[in-house]
This record gives structure tokens, sequence and C-alpha cells, in this order.
């Protein structure tokens, strides 16, 4: 029996280096063996191979073996694993939400001709037409660069089907770069532009670029009911080479030919639609050079330039209505281009506008001014305003009132010294105060010396219908407690789901965190970087304190008690999961708490004694572990079996700093 086990062990590892021989024997010849002789494989055979298969294997094979109940989810993290590292965490817990943030990052990669280690070490399996089929076939949003001519180019001429296709999945655009209209070369990008955003289901887009003129022409017809003249004066008056006069009289006529309306039913997605060269093949020197002297871009006549084939009646070209709309670098031009068309952007949802630099008071009011005539035509269909940075806390409320029928705000404000000039500007002020809003999502970021606490409240107690609620960076004076706030979210606002309370002292609201959740329905619940513990005078008493309270909360899914230097009272929290009535938490963060290795230990020991009743997934990042390795993994090894940790490696140095900082 003694030799027969040595044997055994000597052989075990032939075996597993012949699986692995077999694994990477399928992934080399899998197009010989087709999906039939991978499928009739024993299931856990199945899984074993899907980390050894290649993107576009992964994406063949998953269909079939979802039939089969066999989900291809390990394939896909597998993926991920080796595109980020062993220490990324990785934090996609479906098949199609892993497979998407796959295809999404490989997509621009290899479209572009872009590198990374993963792309060298896989370029022959995803430097093909095949790889770039299947990721658009998933992914929703395309990054346009407009340095890259050259491979845009291809979309409108070899590679057209590819953009057929990008035309039938692709709902959000990104523009990268800013565009020069007045170069010939720019017009490839115009086009692909134009065919996402006007004959495709692209409603969101997000410019990068700080470019007003290229805003002017991405907004001009895509959001109004009418075309608006103040965009095409714009065009017309800072780049006179851009648009032709006769741009405007002929855009009305101007047509795309048939073949290009072509649209690929689903179940045809692989299908190769032919099509002739492109015009600007045939188009003879004489009418070149005219074309480059009077040069338009008017979305309409584009199609005329590129068009694949020659029709014989022409169909007008649609314009397509912009959703939602994000400006990442938003200055003071690019808020006036946006401010002329704000009044008629009848199908607006969602926007959002990040400036590198505060945006100056007078540029939010002339936003408000535009919002207001917006809200004013009755028409409005805005209900998402997402602003970062303001000067003000109070411009929050002007903002507000303007577009009263917003449900959903997000700010970011920025400021050390008040500014006295402002409350000239403040209109309203008594009535705004009174009115109901609807607002059911606000996030308030504060990066002031002190802030008025009283603007939140106001607006929190104008809000009866919130359920999410996110406020971070509140700055008090000196002897003042953010217990205000806790008690008017516990009076007014009785359908709250989801708390975010960050980077704010909460040390002496133990008795209003506890009154608050007496009666509440939230789900997640989150105080990170709150202080909580400082100021407890018998810390592990009061956390059982709050942990009981957590506890009558039924519906209450996610907990983060995040940079509260919890530190050995950590123990405390494996109670959540005692008694009778455990706690329904699937997500508890304690990550950033300086929680040395032999205090995760404990608290491993005392949750495996009160197991939770669902897979908890606990999130252990920047602790340090690496203070005693050994112990570190033995209480990683203990939680395990009922836990889905996310750890990534951290120093002690790193971590000492970073709790030194906070302090």
């Amino acid at each position: 029996m003694r030799d027969t086990g040595r044997k055994a062990e000597q052989r075990s590892p032939t075996v597993v280096c012949l699986k692995e021989v077999c694994f990477q024997a399928v992934r080399k010849h899998f197009a010989a063996l087709a999906t039939e002789a991978v499928l009739d494989l024993p299931t856990p055979l199945i899984k074993d191979l899907l980390r050894h298969l290649t993107v576009c294997q992964l994406d063949e094979l998953q269909p079939a073996l979802n039939q089969r109940g066999i989900s291809t989810l390990s394939g896909w993290l597998g993926v991920l694993q080796d595109m980020c590292g062993p220490k990324h965490v990785i934090e996609q817990h479906t098949e199609e939400e892993a497979k998407h943030e796959v295809m999404r990052m490989l997509f621009t990669l290899v479209f572009y001709g872009f590198t990374n280690p993963f792309v060298k070490r896989n370029i022959t399996n995803l430097n093909t037409p095949s790889f770039l089929w299947a990721a658009a076939k998933c992914i929703r949003h395309f990054f346009l660069s407009t340095s890259l001519h050259k491979r845009l180019q291809g979309l409108t001429a070899e590679e057209r089907p590819l953009l057929n296709l990008l035309e039938k999945r692709i709902r959000s655009v990104g523009v990268s770069q800013c565009i020069d209209l007045s170069k010939r070369k720019t017009q490839t990008a115009l086009y692909v532009l134009h065919r996402l955003l006007d004959h495709g289901v692209a409603k969101e887009l997000v410019v990068h670029a700080k470019c007003p003129i290229v805003l002017a022409w991405l907004l001009h017809g895509r959001g109004s009911q009418y075309r608006n003249p103040e965009l095409m004066n714009l065009m017309h008056s800072q780049k006179p080479s851009c648009v032709s006069p006769a741009a405007s009289a002929s855009a009305d006529r101007a047509s795309c030919s048939p073949g290009l309306e072509t649209r690929m039913s689903e179940d045809q997605d692989d299908e190769v639609t032919p099509c002739k060269r492109s015009k600007l093949d045939s188009v003879s020197v004489e009418e070149e050079e005219s074309r480059k002297a009077n040069l338009t871009v008017d979305p309409q006549l584009l199609c005329q330039t590129f068009s694949p084939c020659d029709g014989p009646s022409a169909v007008a070209c649609p314009w397509g209505q912009i959703d939602c709309l994000e400006i990442r670098q938003c200055g003071s031009d690019s808020l006036r281009v946006l401010n002329s068309a704000l009044p008629t952007f009848s199908c607006l949802r969602s926007l959002t506008l990040h400036s590198i630099s505060t945006f100056r008071d007078s540029d939010v009011l002339d936003l408000a001014r535009a919002l207001r005539q917006l809200s004013d035509s009755s028409c409005s269909s805005l209900t998402d305003l997402c602003i970062s940075i303001l000067p003000y806390t109070k411009l929050v409320v002007i903002l507000l009132d303007a577009s009263p029928n917003l449900t959903s705000l997000h700010v970011t404000i920025q400021n050390v010294m008040w500014d006295p000039r402002f409350s000239q500007h403040r209109p309203r002020t008594a009535e705004s105060d009174k009115s109901e809003l609807p607002l059911e999502k606000l996030t308030v970021k504060v990066a002031e010396l002190q802030t008025d606490l009283h603007f939140i409240t106001s607006v929190l107690r104008r809000s009866p219908h919130l359920t999410s609620f996110h406020i971070a960076g509140i700055r008090l004076p000196t002897g003042s407690s953010q217990s205000r706030l806790l008690a008017t979210l516990s009076e007014s606002n009785h359908f709250l789901r989801s708390l975010n309370l960050e980077d704010m002292n909460l040390s002496d609201c133990l008795p209003e965190i506890l009154n608050l959740l007496r009666d509440c329905k939230l789900e997640e619940l989150q105080f990170n970087d709150c202080r909580l513990l400082e100021k407890w005078s018998n810390k592990e008493e009061s956390l059982q304190q709050l942990v009981a309270a957590l506890k009558t909360v039924p519906t209450l899914h996610t907990l983060s008690l995040a940079q509260n230097r919890l530190a050995k009272n950590v123990c405390v929290l494996a109670e959540l999961f005692s008694g009778c009535s455990p706690s329904s938490v699937r997500r508890l963060n304690i990550s950033s708490n300086f929680i040395q290795p032999a205090e995760l230990l404990e608290f491993t020991n005392r949750l495996r004694t009160h197991r939770p009743p669902h897979q908890l997934t606990l999130d252990l990042r920047k602790n340090p572990g690496d203070r005693d390795p050994e112990t570190w993994n033995t209480a990683m090894r203990g939680l395990r079996p009922f836990c889905v940790l996310l750890f990534e490696g951290w120093t002690s140095t790193g971590t000492m700093s970073d709790h030194i900082s906070n302090m």
C-alpha cells in the first residue's frame, strides 16, 4: 500500500502535466476539433479547459455550453486576471459582465493597434477579423481616436461590414481628441460619427476634447426639434473654411444612398454586405481641389462622399438624437455652445459636465438660465444632472430650482473662500425653500474649509422621495456636530435605500445613527472614513450596539465601514451573523482599517462559528497582511469556504503612511 501511494504521488505531477498539454493542444487545434468535440467532454473537464481557451474560442463555445448549464465565467475571469495581473481585484460576478469587460478592454487596443503584455502574448489570436467581429457584437461604447486616421479609414473601405455591425450595436460614442473640421482627412472621423449617431442606435455622447467647434458640430441637429441656427453660425463664424455657404441650403436635400441604409439582421451578423469602392476613388482632380477649397462638414453631405454604392434613388439621411451627453473638459467656450443648444434640447435625459478647474459662478448662472428655459418649454426630458466643479454650495439650490424635474443630481464643490457677492445671485429664496423636489438620487462631494449644513438639510427636507444619498467631505465649525444631518434623514427621508456618508466626523453621532437604523429600509449603508470609534469611550461595547442595530435592518445587503481604524475591534463584526436573526449582509467592506494578521485570524474564527447564511463578499484591501504572512494566509484559508475575498498586495509602509495621514 505504501509503495502504491508513493507511485501515485510520483505519477500525479505527470498526470497534471499531461492534462495541461492536452488543454494546450485543444486551444491550438480548436478549429480542426470543432465545438462538438469539446462539448462531448465531461463537464468537470470542460470547466478546467475554459481557462486555457482563447477569447474567440470562449465566445464561440458560450451559447452551446450555456444550453448544457455550464457557465464560461471562470474562463472570462481567467482572461481578466491574465490581462490585469494577479493582484488586481476582479468584481465581475456574471458571465456577461466579465465577457463585456474583456471585450471592452481588448477591442480598442486591437482595433487601433495599441499593445500591452497580454496583447503581445496573444497577438496571433487577437489580430484577426474574427476577434474584432466577436468583440464588436459585445461592446456598447466606441472610442473614436482621430489621430489614428488610417485605422478609421478602413471602416469606410475594406472593413465597412464592421462599421455596419458597430452601427447596430454601439450605444455610446467617445470623442477623444479635437477634430480640425477644415482638414480633408478628418472627414473620415466625422463620417464614422455620423454613421453611429445618425444612422445607428448610439444616443450617448462623451466628449473628452476641449473643442467648442466640434461640440457645436456634434450638437447641431441632434437634440432639438429643429436645427439650431446659433450653432450653425458658430461653425460659420469661427471656421469659415469648414462649412460652405451652400451647406445649409443643400442640407435638407442631402442624401445617403440606399446601400448605406442596409442593416444586417440579428441572424445574419456574419454575412458580409458587398459594396463598391468609395466615391473618393473616382473623384477627379478638379472636383477634389474644388472640394478642398469649398469644404463642407454637413453630416448629410458626408454620406454622399463616403457612400458605399450608387443607388438609383436617394433617401434622406436621418438625424439621430442624443439622450445622454457628457463633456469631460467643459470650459467657458464649451459651456456657451451647450447653453445655446439646451433650450431646445428636448430629448436630453442626462447631462454630465466636468471641468479641470472650478466653474466660474457666472458660467453656472448662465447654465441655470438655459436649464430654466428648457424646463419652461414643458418638453424637457432632463432628469439626471452631474456637474463638477462648482465654486459654492449654494449654487446647488439654484440648479435645482432651474431644473425642477431632476430626479438625480451629482455635484462636486471646491472652494476655500466665501464670496459675499454670491448672495445677490440667489433668486426666490423663500419659495425655493418650500417647494417639493422629485429628487431620488443626490450626491454632494464637498472640498470646502467649512460647509453651511443648512443648505443640505433644506434640500433633504424638500426631497421626500429620496432613495439614494451620498455626501462626502463635510467640514463643520469647531464644536458643531453632524447629528442634525442624521436627524433630518430620519425625519424627512423615509424611502432611503442607499446611504453613503464619507470623509466626515461622525464620532459623536452614535445615538443618531442608531435612531436612523431603527425604522429604515436601507439596502446599502456606507460609513467610509467617518472616524466612528474616535470618541467612543468603550469602543467594543459601542460597536456591539451598532451591530445590534444593523441586524434589525432585514433589507441591508451591503455594508461598508472602510477606513475607520477598526483594528482589533473588527472581531465584533462577526456578531452580525450570530443569533436566531442573522444579518442579511452579503457584501462587507472592512478595507483600510489597519487590521493585523492576528486580528483577522480572530475574526475568521468567530465568523466560522457564526457562518453567514449567504456567501459573503469580503473586502480586505489595504490592510497590513504582510506583517505576518503565515497568520494572514491561515486566516484567508479559513474564510474562503464561505467568502469571496477581495484582497490585493499591500506593503506595511504604505498602509502605515495611509493610516497616519488620516489620524
